[in-house]
């Protein structure tokens, strides 16, 4: 579904040349958990950015089905994350006055989606709390308000970005076990540090210094 061929990126960081990522090949299969390994600065968020256009490869190729996204306009890649994407990252960034549905709903601006939100909550564990404000929310109660956000119109594909860093192990695990089981027929691609946080995983690319050393699964 997702392909990048040859896919580097580089940037400048105070006059320092960092290679973030270079010349991966790496693809994400319709339907799999795909788990991306790796220690800090290792590249690992760097090519989920790729992976999911939220940034542009500097070298190489990132393919959606076949089209290569860097010939696709701005407008066209925001609709494509937009709708056919979902994206949870390792702080739950939640509006403060909205409570958990409205926060859920934001997903899906431009249309009513009120009732999944409210059945998402419901099945996350949340029925009771879908009309409270973030802050009296737990920690891990909010991630899985990120969850269902993410979860929100069925997406192909949910790009989670270090989603248990913030929370303590359990917390963790139950957050991971709830995107797997409840992500339907939607591919899932999560990065992390932790490599008990992918059990689950269908397939684990290893990545440091920005090289994929390894892939398993």
């Amino acid at each position: 579904m997702i392909t990048a061929v040859g896919a580097s990126l580089h940037y400048e960081d105070h006059g320092r040349e960092v290679h973030a990522c270079e010349a991966i090949d790496v693809e994400v299969r319709d339907g799999e958990f795909l788990g991306i390994l790796g220690p800090s600065g290792s590249g690992k968020s760097s090519l989920l950015y790729l992976l999911s256009g939220l940034k542009q490869p500097t070298a190489g190729d990132i393919r959606y089905r076949g089209r290569v996204m860097a010939s696709m306009s701005d407008d066209e890649r925001a609709r494509l994350r937009l709708e056919r994407f979902g994206f949870i990252f390792q702080h739950p960034f939640l509006l403060g006055y909205l409570t958990a549905v409205e926060n859920v709903v934001l997903a899906r601006p431009n249309e009513d989606r009120v009732a999944e939100a409210e059945d998402l909550l419901e099945r996350l564990g949340l029925g009771s709390k879908t009309h409270r404000l973030p802050h009296e929310l737990s920690g891990g109660e909010r991630q899985r308000v990120c969850v269902a956000r993410a979860l929100l119109g069925s997406p192909e594909v949910i790009f989670a970005d270090e989603p248990t860093a913030a929370l303590d192990h359990a917390n963790g695990v139950q957050v991971v076990e709830l995107l797997d089981r409840h992500r339907g027929r939607g591919s899932l691609v999560m990065v992390t540090h932790d490599p008990t946080m992918l059990e689950g995983a269908d397939r684990i690319v290893t990545l440091a210094d920005g090289h994929l050393i390894d892939s398993c699964g």
